[in-house]
């Protein structure tokens, strides 16, 4: 605990920015002093310009108010080594605020002291860019007039571009979330033209000025954002985020030797040369292709549907291939006399 009074101050003014309100008592344990020093300190913090209210109530307590002649804010340790991770990361998302993240780490970097320079400059993040084409940026304007709109709860009315495709009229929507996956930023609102939930491509949002009506706030389906994006880009619509198409089979291999490369499957042990794969997909043929890239013999396929996926996909590969589906390939083991 801080044992000189500037660093004790400093101390406090941590708590204080920490959350809302801090009742007295839990001030004093927190710096292991008194609630009597700690009066006396934050009495020493007002008369440095700093507005600390104080909270009634049984316990009594103390605030942190806003206000314009707030001075600069301070950060300890954890707090500036918290913040560099979080801008590098941003400045790596690839999604169009890189270099406002880059300037602004230069500048908390220059107001830290040197300790924590060393500190911050030790943590090296890196980013490794996913094959294909770089993801577009957003413009920062659009962003704070999509946040500003979702935070106000006003109709957000705009254009939305797509590559090839000629302009169509100004769109509605209520602005639900900002959300950023994949190195890209989406919109998550309630397109009042097509009376559904949308994801649209913030990229590709183009507001119009000035905003709409105000609206009293939706149910997401579900209540889980996060749990509703992820079902969205599986192909799913419900308020699961499951995959809408999900399967099983056994596989004659090891189940140490397919863990690796299941993603969110499940691997289940059944004996020392076979295990239980359930898997999830956007179609039943994408999740029959995902079972074949395990190069190994499979058994007790369910449901239905995936057994018949994996039919029809025996018979375009067998097509591609210039031969009859039952035909055996090279390097394939001679089929087992009929009964």
């Amino acid at each position: 605990m801080p044992t000189t009074t500037s660093a004790r101050l400093l101390a406090l003014l941590s708590l204080l920015q920490a959350r809302r309100d801090w009742p007295g008592a839990a001030l004093a344990e927190r710096l292991e002093v008194s609630p009597r020093t700690v009066r006396r300190d934050v009495d020493r913090l007002r008369e440095l310009g700093y507005p600390i209210a104080a909270v009634k109530g049984p316990d009594g307590g103390y605030r942190l108010q806003a206000g314009t002649e707030l001075p600069p804010l301070l950060f300890d340790d954890e707090q500036a080594v918290a913040l560099a991770v979080a801008l590098q990361l941003a400045a790596a998302a690839g999604a169009g605020i890189e270099e406002a993240a880059m300037r602004a780490l230069g500048t908390v970097r220059q107001v830290l002291p040197a300790r924590l320079r060393h500190r911050v400059d030790a943590v090296s993040v890196r980013a490794i860019a996913a094959s294909g084409a770089e993801p577009p940026g957003v413009d920062v304007a659009t962003l704070t007039t999509i946040t500003a709109a979702a935070r106000a709860r006003e109709t957000l009315r705009f254009r939305y571009e797509r590559p090839g495709a000629a302009d169509g009229p100004p769109r509605r929507a209520e602005p639900h979330h900002l959300v950023a996956t994949g190195g890209r930023w989406y919109l998550v609102a309630w397109d009042l033209d097509r009376d559904d939930w949308r994801l649209f491509r913030a990229d590709r949002v183009r507001p119009l000025t000035g905003t709409g009506p105000r609206f009293a706030p939706r149910e997401l389906p579900g209540g889980d954002l996060e749990a509703y994006v992820r079902g969205r880009f599986r192909g799913s619509r419900d308020a699961s985020g499951d995959w809408p198409c999900r399967g099983r089979a056994v596989v004659r291999q090891p189940a140490a030797a397919l863990a690796p490369f299941v993603g969110d499957g499940v691997v289940e042990e059944v004996g020392p040369d076979c295990c239980r794969v359930t898997l999830g997909s956007w179609s039943w043929t994408a999740l029959a292709a995902d079972l074949g890239r395990f190069d190994a013999e499979l058994e007790a396929v369910g449901p239905p549907a995936l057994v018949d996926a994996l039919a029809r996909l025996a018979e375009r590969c067998a097509r591609a291939a210039g031969r009859p589906a039952d035909a055996a390939a090279p390097g394939d083991p001679p089929a087992p006399p009929a009964d």
